[in-house]
């Protein structure tokens, strides 16, 4: 999507407003012996009451999948992305958890947001420790760099340097993406490239930037489920999300909450 009137701009950042608000409240809620359905429920509540609309939930890639079934994608410790909630998965102490949520806004005829964080379970070993840091500070480094008439190599390469000079891996099998109209747009947004490589990015252009970040191997699987990917060496994985317009002088985070400094 790229912004056409100031309108569309608006319809943005209330909804990314409201739905890192959300975002906040479930990252909040997150403590060792809840279920990790609890959460969804938490996040569709809020969504609702907002006057939105759950992207996630009834959601296919394509028409002969079964549709995701829930509001929020919930992934624990080796999931990277699109961990389902389930009553009977229940969260430990040390654990570190994905939470990725996206919101139609309002929820009729509007446009969508999608933003994601990994946040610890009580406390944690001091490698899961870093890698959070690090695929956040990876985010921050992407948004840092976006402005009218980068390449998309740009984008990637920055994000690729933060998280591989950290110490870590950059996952290439899952990217970022456009998003607005639909959840998934284009572009590709990948998390590595070359600088001045890649098509260049428009002024008004709306992307998801999401950093995919592993402790171990970059190499990830498909679970039975159909949803959920792992890496497969059974490595930690970390996951940030921000819904972002990009602008002459450089980008604006529509899914940043009042109190959220990257």
């Amino acid at each position: 999507m790229t912004i056409s009137s100031p309108r569309q701009l608006e319809v943005l950042r209330e909804g990314g407003q409201r739905l890192a608000a959300i975002l906040a409240t479930v990252a909040g809620a997150v403590r060792p012996g809840m279920a990790t359905m609890e959460l969804d429920g938490i996040a569709e509540r809020m969504i609702r009451e907002a006057g939105g609309a759950p992207v996630f939930k009834g959601y296919r890639l394509r028409t002969d999948e079964p549709a995701f079934p829930a509001s929020m994608c919930v992934s624990v410790n080796d999931e990277v992305v699109h961990g389902i909630p389930s009553r009977n998965r229940m969260l430990s102490r040390g654990d570190i958890l994905g939470l990725d949520i996206g919101m139609r806004y309002p929820a009729s005829g509007g446009l969508i947001t999608d933003t994601a964080v990994t946040v610890p379970v009580g406390p944690v070993a001091k490698e899961a420790e870093s890698l959070l840091t690090v695929t956040r500070a990876a985010l921050a480094a992407g948004v840092a760099v976006l402005r009218s008439g980068i390449r998309m190599g740009d984008l990637g390469a920055a994000i690729q340097r933060s998280i591989e000079g950290g110490g870590f891996s950059v996952i290439r099998d899952l990217v970022g993406h456009g998003v607005g109209r639909h959840l998934h747009e284009d572009p590709y947004v990948p998390n590595y490239g070359k600088p001045g490589q890649g098509i260049k990015i428009a002024a008004g252009t709306v992307l998801a930037i999401e950093p995919m970040a592993t402790a171990g191997s970059p190499v990830v699987e498909l679970a039975d489920d159909g949803w959920t990917w792992k890496t497969k060496d059974g490595s930690l994985a970390a996951h940030f999300e921000h819904t972002v317009v990009v602008t002459e002088g450089g980008a604006e985070v529509l899914t940043r909450s009042m109190n959220q400094e990257s």
